[in-house]
């Protein structure tokens, strides 16, 4: 009898071995399995709490403000907003990318994004979270540097974005050191805009370059601006007022599609700055933003303005 109960047992232990290690086996695959799934995602805390977002998003949706960043973070585009759309220094980037709002539900759908962006105050978040993933940023809730970072941060490339923002800082400052060297300490820069025959001037944080004006490189802001710009960012004004906010220089953002017949006035052209040569005109199409490419087109454009470089 032991001599059948011994081979019977040496039977059962490699049964039972060989049961262990298929189940250890099949317990390292789903182990395996589970850490590639996971690492397919990451969690951005977002304003409005963790978001599980892709590691490595491949059909991004911006429907505000953003696509500048995606696109300097070198991540594929796949549908936004009319702004950025109509903006010709991002004709050729985005020429296959369609336009899209917060309303165009079907076409976003139909895009397949793996990543929507947009501005907190977009519509329908609800109903695009159900197509992908949805995060948005409040305007001005963090400084415009700091904004580039946390788009990084969203899209897995944090060390990229600080890398440019470390980069862009020392330019901007540098700039601006030589920019103030030349036209003195207390000259003051204004920005002001003429868009659907509304006249309006700018702060220190309204894009079109007012960042890189005030921000990086501390020039002066007249007076005026400062008691009715700063706290909204911008402030609509009439021509009979103009000259009151205009400092000795003027960058001024028009459209062409706008009546600019303001600047054919004598008030306009009795204002110092237009007098003197000292009023510097952007396409306020390319110049609307203050994402990384935009802001190094316009640092760019105020170092050719300034100091002819």
């Amino acid at each position: 009898m032991k001599k059948l109960l011994i081979p019977f047992l040496l039977l059962l232990l490699i049964i039972s071995g060989c049961g262990s290690k298929t189940i250890e086996k099949n317990g390292n695959n789903i182990n395996k399995e589970v850490s590639e799934n996971k690492s397919d995602t990451i969690i951005y805390e977002s304003e409005n709490g963790p978001v599980e977002v892709p590691a490595d998003p491949k059909r991004v949706v911006v429907l505000s403000s953003f696509a500048g960043n995606v696109m300097a973070l070198g991540v594929n585009l796949v549908g936004v907003d009319s702004w950025s759309k109509m903006n010709p220094r991002f004709d050729d980037t985005l020429k296959n990318v369609e336009e899209v709002s917060d309303e165009s539900l079907e076409k976003i759908i139909e895009l397949e994004p793996d990543l929507i962006i947009g501005l907190s105050n977009i519509n329908n978040v609800d109903k695009l979270n159900e197509i992908a993933p949805t995060v948005t940023f409040t305007y001005g809730k963090v400084d415009y540097l700091t904004q580039h970072i946390e788009i990084g941060k969203l899209l897995n490339k944090e060390k990229e974005a600080r890398a440019w923002v470390d980069d862009f800082k020392k330019r901007a400052q540098a700039a601006g050191e030589e920019i103030k060297a030349k036209i003195g300490e207390d000259a003051t820069v204004s920005v002001i805009e003429n868009f659907d025959k509304q006249l309006y001037v700018y702060g220190d944080n309204w894009g079109r370059g007012t960042e890189i004006l005030y921000q990086e490189m501390h020039l002066a802001m007249p007076e005026k601006v400062k008691e009715t710009a700063l706290k909204d960012g911008y402030y609509a004004l009439s021509l009979e007022v103009l000259p009151e906010f205009s400092g000795d220089y003027v960058i001024l953002s028009k459209f062409s599609d706008t009546d600019n017949a303001f600047q054919e006035t004598d008030t306009y052209k009795n204002i110092p700055a237009v007098k003197n040569n000292r009023v510097f005109e952007v396409n306020g199409k390319e110049f609307y933003f203050n994402d990384p490419l935009t802001l190094d087109f316009q640092l760019d454009f105020f170092m050719k303005s300034f100091l002819g470089k």
